[in-house]
């Protein structure tokens, strides 16, 4: 619950009596940080008496401050929208605004948009093109230019803060895990992050040097770009902390081109990159791009875990933040691991090797498609999934007509997937090079990339996995104990895949820690730009 001086000010601010222009309703929207109080045709932002470290709003002198500093920058890229900073004043255990008495809290006073043009709305009602997305790009463009880059020291300075504020996502992150994500997805997460900046380290610096550091918004959103007829405005840039604004251009972009991929828009948000890459000849900005999002993600995770903890929102409404934690955590690992393209995650070994429990549970934590090899198989011919027929009918479900048929199935359906723009993961054992260099070149025909994770076992593990399955009900693979011997002779090893597409991955009787192992090895690959590594 608010303390009694913020609940003080809150009933006071959504009282309609207490503004002068006598608005007819005014309702509450609540941030991490704030309080904004729309009462038409105005908007009052309060900011919370709060430290988060990266935001200190502790006294009534820094909130003022921030208030101030808030409407300088604002309009830059929003003058008709910030008006002034209001005192709220305090007489006679009253509070008002305006006249004497000493000052209670200081408003930024703004003039209330419509929300029909802001553009995660407009989004929504699908009325977003790539025309609209090109009028947000022209005034950007104006934006950076007019934003002279940092001077050597500020930028060098303004390079080793991003850093930070890129690890001490993880920090306040960390005492979420396992609400919003699992352990090893965050671990993951930060793996990618840490890989990438050892192994593009000169980047980093010429990107320093190169003149790309400059004052930007920092909090560069889809809710933050008003779209109206008559122009375009972005607000609610990043005043409270320097270092969140002294960026990369690069960074600052990447925050819009994550938010429209979040919305279901990959296709704008490649566009914006492209226009920017394009007009600026900056042909380094696609390298970091993926960096980036995965930092933007973890912002936006962040600032709903942060939420989540606020003594005014209901328990439904904290679960509303964590649900939005999650997702964009989702994302942040879908950077992580495979980059802004979708691409195919092959899943292969021998049999009860463990490969489909891995896919299985990569699947259920990033939402991505498994198609599993078994079940497109019983689904072609008629066969209820739980079914393990007679010999003669396995033979013939099994023959290699039917085999192929199966992996040309799980071939075509990998490829509609990544052409919805989803990444997809294919359980199967690929036992033979026939079947692992046709979908290699069919994978590579139509566009797409693909990653091969071999999963091992120990003979005895797996031969106890087998046994398990005959007492367990609702089994879909057809394989047990008596077919060990031959399925593994028939197996191919894929000696023909390079390691830039093929890691292995031991799944012993830890599940749990195989799955965080799998997560590390594909971060590191990502970072390493497709390198797989060993040991990790």
């Amino acid at each position: 619950m608010p303390d009694a001086n913020t609940q003080r000010l809150l009933d006071f601010m959504l009282d309609a009596h207490s503004y002068k222009h006598g608005p007819s309703d005014v309702s509450m929207v609540e941030t991490h940080a704030s309080w904004v109080f729309l009462a038409p045709p105005f908007a009052y932002k309060v900011k919370k008496p709060v430290n988060y470290g990266f935001l200190d709003f502790s006294t009534l002198d820094l909130r003022h401050a921030d208030c101030e500093r808030e409407l300088v920058l604002n309009r830059r890229l929003a003058p008709e929208i910030y008006l002034q900073a209001e005192a709220i004043h305090e007489s006679a255990d009253a509070l008002h605004f305006g006249g004497g008495g000493r000052v209670f809290e200081w408003v930024v006073k703004m003039k209330l948009m419509d929300s029909r043009f802001f553009l995660n709305n407009l989004i929504r009602e699908q009325e977003v093109g790539i025309l609209e997305i090109d009028r947000v790009i022209e005034l950007l463009r104006s934006f950076y230019a007019k934003s002279s880059p940092l001077d050597s020291l500020t930028a060098r300075s303004a390079g080793v803060r991003t850093r930070k504020s890129v690890h001490d996502n993880f920090e306040i992150l960390r005492p979420f895990r396992n609400a919003p994500l699992s352990s090893h997805a965050l671990d993951a997460i930060e793996c990618f992050t840490t890989e990438f900046e050892r192994q593009h380290d000169s980047l980093f610096k010429a990107r320093v040097e190169g003149g790309w550091f400059r004052d930007c918004h920092g909090d560069l959103r889809l809710e933050h770009v008003y779209l109206a007829p008559e122009g375009v405005s972005i607000y609610d840039c990043i005043e409270f902390n320097e270092a969140f604004r002294h960026i990369d251009v690069a960074s600052d972009l990447a925050f819009l081109a994550m938010d429209l991929d979040f919305n279901g828009r990959s296709d704008l948000s490649a566009h914006l990159i492209q226009q920017f890459i394009q007009t600026w000849g900056d042909v380094q900005m696609m390298s970091l791009l993926d960096y980036y999002k995965c930092y933007r993600a973890c912002v936006r995770a962040k600032v709903a875990c942060l939420r989540s903890d606020s003594a005014t929102l209901t328990p439904q409404k904290k679960k509303v933040s964590l649900d939005l934690a999650q997702q964009y955590l989702v994302l942040s690992l879908r950077y992580a691991l495979a980059g802004s393209k979708p691409q195919v995650f092959v899943f292969m070994g021998k049999v009860a090797s463990g490969k489909s429990s891995l896919a299985e549970r990569l699947g259920q934590e990033t939402g991505w498609k498994v198609l599993s090899s078994d079940v497109v198989r019983k689904t072609q011919a008629g066969v209820p999934l739980d079914y393990r027929g007679t010999a003669a009918e396995r033979s013939r479900l099994y023959d290699p007509v039917a085999t192929s048929s199966t992996y040309g199935a799980l071939c075509r359906q990998a490829i509609e997937t990544l052409e919805s723009g989803r990444n997809v993961i294919l359980d199967a054992t690929f036992s033979k090079r026939e079947h692992r260099t046709i979908l290699s070149e069919q994978l590579r025909e139509a566009g797409h990339q693909l990653a091969w994770i071999e999963v091992v076992a120990p003979k005895e593990l797996a031969l106890e996995r087998l046994r398990k399955r005959e007492t367990k009900a609702g089994v879909v693979s057809d394989a047990r104990t008596e077919d060990f011997e031959a399925l593994t002779q028939s197996f191919e090893q894929p000696d023909e895949l390079p390691p830039s597409i093929r890691t292995t991955i031991s799944a012993d009787d830890a599940p749990d820690a195989n799955y965080g192992m799998l997560l590390r090895r594909l971060a590191m690959r990502h970072a390493c730009d497709g390198v797989f590594l060993k040991g990790t």
